[in-house]
């Protein structure tokens, strides 16, 4: 279990370095002031994340390098498209908070995999710091429903 958990690891640290790359870019293509206030928010949350696997792994006595994240990958990539999307702003920041929402999901169920992994086997310390890091992503993931709802409900208003 614990070479599990050190994949575990080696992934979410994949993971959150394309994440750190792939942020600006989500960014500086969001048209809605909050939704890229909260993204470049998020960015900041996300190097720590990055910090924090590292010492992770310095508990575990592990390299978090080594493993490429194929699903990050995957859904990067799918926000990539809806950044070089061209239409309507209001339309491509619901697509980039959708596109957003779907790499939280993806690491909260990460977060969650590895911190039970790790409670499992008595590891308290290495389970309180990927607790840390998963109450953070759940209250990305809140916050980006709360943009979405804004924007939604300032795009009818506009059309009333």
């Amino acid at each position: 279990m614990e070479d599990l958990l050190v994949q575990e690891i080696k992934d979410l640290y994949s993971a959150e370095t394309q994440l750190v790359k792939a942020l600006p870019k989500m960014a500086k293509a969001a048209s809605a002031p909050t939704l890229k206030k909260g993204i470049e928010k998020h960015l900041e949350e996300t190097k720590g994340h990055v910090q924090r696997l590292e010492q992770i792994a310095d508990l575990l006595e592990a390299s978090p390098k080594g493993k490429s994240c194929k699903a990050m990958k995957g859904l990067l990539e799918e926000g990539a498209e809806v950044i070089g999307e061209e239409g309507d702003d209001v339309v491509k920041d619901l697509a980039l908070i959708g596109a957003a929402q779907k790499v939280e999901h993806y690491e909260i169920a990460s977060y969650g995999t590895a911190r039970a992994l790790a409670e499992s086997l008595g590891m308290d310390e290495v389970a309180e710091l990927l607790q840390a890091t998963l109450d953070e992503e759940g209250a990305t993931d809140k916050a980006l429903t709360g943009v979405a709802e804004e924007i939604s409900a300032n795009a009818s208003d506009d059309e009333d």
